[in-house]
């Protein structure tokens, strides 16, 4: 990709082609002499990761590798990813990967040095200043999918095995102090998964600029998202190896994580449920639900969503942008209900309850009690939309 930058939005990001060769030159400028590398087990065995982890070698950098991070990761992948650092006195993690090995990898990070169990710390209220600050490690993330943008956040999205939910674990500090987003080791990702991560950096995108309340920077960053997937998720499912829309996408996924710091909604709040029962993927769950809740939500965004379209090249009106993301879905597979998805209705009622608990629904642009959320899983199981 011929497009390489540095900034700092507030994380200090690497972008470019070619970059992943600067990691262990990063980890000096963060101060990591040991680092544990944090990946997922479908991706520790791959050439991309290897490769990363030959760098290091090359570099003389001693590591060590923690991989028992699964899809939707649950508490227990913490735990044991802190006992490896501990036994390893690493001083620091490099998170590669999607959004469970960058979740985990900051996680870990985060609970080295604490005492409080890790439920201590969901974002609630002001539970992260429970946190002893100065035990928090450094951190380098490395994304591997378009889609989370947890390389630029401050939370991680574990499940909660003893109730079946996922909770945000929050704290400043668990943001990444640098980054390093190379297009390139985005290439080899299934064809699920390029089409799911970019329905999940849409959805961050989408909600972010839906979110009730005061926050231009966000509404723009959300909407420029938008437009690049729109433009460039479809190259890369055509063509994986078009460096330059593989960059965009990148792009999206780090602005869709900036901006949601304004608020998600019920595309999320849905989703999140729907994951941790079903361990389904997380983004192809949020382009599932993306059409319904949009709908659901019509009277209070119409307006917004018609500006949106506009930017985006489409007619001036909430339908035209409806229709854009329909066919966007049907073009590059994602199922159209909750039944193509392979998910059930005999647990709606409960689905409902978790959904209206979730974090993300208090951003929601109307309020989503239990019988707004049920008619939403309602739609979303038949493919009614109205």
């Amino acid at each position: 990709m011929a497009i390489r930058s540095n900034w700092n939005y507030p994380t200090a990001v690497r972008f470019g082609a070619g970059r992943i060769a600067e990691l262990p030159e990063a980890l000096k400028a963060v101060g990591i002499k040991n680092p544990l590398f944090v990946t997922d087990a479908g991706l520790v065995n791959l050439a991309v990761t290897q490769n990363t982890l030959k760098l290091l070698r090359d570099a003389g950098v001693p590591f060590g590798v923690f991989s028992d991070v699964q899809p939707n990761p649950p508490g227990s992948n913490v735990d044991a990813g802190v006992a490896v650092l501990k036994a390893g006195g690493h001083d620091g993690v490099i998170a590669f990967g999607g959004g469970s090995g960058l979740d985990v990898g900051k996680t870990i990070a985060f609970m080295a040095g604490q005492t409080r169990p890790l439920w201590d710390f969901e974002d609630i209220g002001d539970w992260w200043t429970r946190a002893d600050s100065k035990a928090i490690l450094p951190i380098v993330a490395v994304p591997t999918t378009a889609g989370t943008g947890s390389e630029v956040g401050r939370a991680s999205v574990i499940t909660d095995e003893a109730t079946h939910t996922k909770k945000i674990i929050f704290h400043p500090l668990m943001q990444p102090k640098l980054v390093i987003a190379d297009p390139e080791l985005t290439v080899g990702m299934p064809r699920m998964i390029t089409v799911g991560t970019g329905f999940d950096a849409l959805a961050h995108c989408l909600e972010a600029y839906c979110a009730p309340g005061y926050h231009p920077l966000a509404d723009g960053i959300g909407a420029e998202g938008v437009r690049l997937v729109f433009e460039n998720l479809p190259k890369v499912v055509a063509d994986p190896n078009d460096i330059d829309a593989r960059g965009n996408m990148l792009s999206a996924a780090l602005m869709g994580a900036t901006a949601f710091q304004k608020g998600l909604g019920a595309i999320h709040s849905l989703s999140h449920p729907i994951g941790a029962l079903y361990n389904t993927h997380h983004g192809m769950t949020n382009g599932v639900f993306m059409p319904y809740v949009l709908v659901a939500n019509r009277d209070a965004i119409e307006a917004r969503i018609a500006r949106l379209a506009a930017y985006c090249g489409l007619a001036p009106s909430f339908d035209a942008f409806l229709t854009a993301i329909l066919a966007l879905r049907e073009k590059l597979g994602v199922p159209h209900t909750l039944m193509d998805l392979k998910v059930p209705a005999d647990r709606r009622s409960e689905i409902a309850v978790m959904a209206v608990a979730d974090p993300s629904t208090g951003t929601n642009p109307v309020k989503l009690d239990e019988t707004l959320a049920l008619r939403i899983f309602d739609m979303t199981m038949h493919g009614v939309l109205a």
